[in-house]
């Protein structure tokens, strides 16, 4: 089984919004980031997709969900200021679902050391930038091998 950690895309200067931070939207590269990640993971196996509440996260993986027919499934484990215990309980859940779910630069690179500390090997680079993935292999319900794919290779990396 693989499950894909996604951090949201590009959503702007989060001091310069005004309202509820949970409601800023992708940005132009943003959007452009999520087009990316939907051609990177359209033939992944993804059964479900899982988001933060966060505007963001859930614009971030809209596209791929609507090309593979499912829901974006709102999940308060990784919604930003979840703990590395709620995010993993969540993974948990998941034991026998290829999924991918999409959060924040707090919890990822939390979630990502509890499962190294729980045994988790890293391959490659590790890092959290905006847009980009982690893949977690998964034998039984331990996550043993994590791969930062970093950005897909379309993203575009010019700034709008």
């Amino acid at each position: 089984m693989t499950l894909y950690l996604i951090r949201h895309a590009s959503a702007g200067d989060r001091y310069r919004w005004v309202g509820d931070d949970f409601d800023r939207p992708l940005d132009e590269r943003g959007r452009r980031q999520a087009e990316a990640l939907r051609t990177e993971l359209a033939d992944a196996g993804i059964e479900r997709i899982l988001s933060s509440r966060a505007t963001r996260c859930i614009e971030t993986v809209e596209p791929l969900a609507r090309d593979l027919g499912i829901e974006v499934e709102p999940a308060a484990g990784v919604t930003e200021g979840a703990t590395s215990d709620q995010a993993l309980a969540l993974l948990r859940e998941l034991t026998g679902t290829e999924a991918a779910l999409c959060s924040h630069g707090d919890v990822i690179p939390e979630l990502v050391r509890a499962l190294m500390f729980e045994g988790m090997r890293t391959i490659g680079a590790r890092g959290c930038e905006k847009g980009s993935i982690w893949r977690l292999d998964v034998r039984g319900s331990d996550v043993v091998e994590g791969r930062y794919l970093g950005l897909p290779p379309s993203t575009p990396t010019n700034a709008v």
